[in-house]
């Protein structure tokens, strides 16, 4: 069972999200769950994949691999199975380091890392497990290590759509894909 409440294949979904998610499935290989457990519910999805392309596909700032290890950090200390291996194959391929997923996904508040990774990862740790103590002492220190307003921005947005997707994650009981559990690991990929 990839999804507690069942899954709706790609063929089964409206044309645009097939279309969609079909570039996303042909550069993968596959089909990642996600879509298939949130398809049948089609304007969720789409605001959800809105949504994250809107933070994820930036240009600007944090680069995709700091994007990543901020998903990787928040979905590792909310116990998100899925988005750990999912994300954790993406940060690896990202951030050209077989390694680092794990390790960050294992302990994000002990794992080394250089000062600017060590920032973003606390800020979204921060965000993500006590979001009621979440205030200025934690947007300095992102600034003194060399966070943009938008970078900050960027990490606190991230932190809080992944912190709702590993939420709809646990719900619907998703099963990574066993293709993301090899992916980033040969360094020839």
């Amino acid at each position: 069972m990839d999804s507690r409440f069942g899954v709706t294949e790609l063929e089964d979904l409206p044309e645009d999200l097939r279309e969609r998610i079909g570039v996303i499935a042909e550069k993968s290989g596959f089909v990642p769950n996600v879509f298939r457990a949130l398809g049948h519910r089609p304007a969720e999805l789409r605001a959800f994949l809105d949504y994250h392309d809107a933070l994820m596909e930036r240009s600007d700032g944090l680069s995709k691999a700091e994007r990543e290890l901020v998903v990787v950090a928040t979905s590792g200390a909310n116990h998100c199975t899925y988005c750990v291996v999912a994300h954790g194959a993406i940060l690896r391929i990202r951030a050209k380091d077989p390694q680092l997923a794990d390790r960050v996904a294992t302990n994000p508040w002990q794992v080394e890392l250089d000062e600017r990774g060590r920032a973003i990862v606390d800020l979204a740790l921060a965000l993500a497990r006590k979001p009621e103590l979440f205030g200025e002492a934690e947007i300095e220190a992102a600034r003194k290590a060399g966070l943009t307003e938008d970078e900050i921005w960027d990490v606190g947005a991230i932190t809080a759509l992944f912190a709702m997707s590993n939420r709809l994650a646990h719900l619907t009981a998703l099963r990574p894909n066993p293709e993301f559990y090899a992916m980033g690991r040969d360094q020839k990929r």
